[in-house]
């Protein structure tokens, strides 16, 4: 099987230097193939959530939460209808990512575990420098597909 990674440009708010409460890195309800590629989550529950395993490139695993936070849909007074992936503060911390740099999640198999890393921007810059494929870098700080 074909391994599948995505990738998400860290925003201040995921690396935690705009000061506030960082509640997880969001992952959008509309990307279907990141869905698919993350747990499935029931949403006719509460917040439904789902523990995932991930070996950090130093071969430490990790377990993250994947939440789909969606009391708007279940209480007349609920606010959130969104999809996170949460207990990442510490390993984003160690990592010395800052904003601009990525979020890398991957998995080869479906029993397999997931593998994370940080990709420093200036990595990723001087990757274009190698012979190879060309990196285009965007600004944008949603998720994408890494081939």
């Amino acid at each position: 099987m074909m391994e599948k990674t995505f990738a998400k440009t860290l925003s201040a708010n995921d690396v935690g230097t705009t000061g506030g409460h960082m509640g997880g890195i969001l992952v959008p309800k509309g990307d279907g193939e990141l869905l698919a590629f993350l747990p499935p989550l029931d949403p006719d529950t509460l917040n439904p959530s789902a523990w995932i395993d991930c070996i950090t490139p130093e071969g430490e695993t990790l377990r993250l939460r994947f939440v789909y936070y969606n009391n708007r849909l279940h209480a007349p007074n609920g606010t959130r209808n969104e999809y996170r992936i949460t207990y990442l503060t510490k390993f984003l911390r160690e990592a010395g990512a800052r904003e601009g740099d990525a979020f890398e999640i991957s998995k080869q198999a479906e029993a397999a575990p997931y593998r994370i890393r940080v990709v420093s921007a200036q990595a990723e810059a001087s990757a274009g420098d190698e012979d190879g494929p060309i990196r285009i870098r965007l600004t944008s700080t949603s998720w994408r597909r890494v081939h």
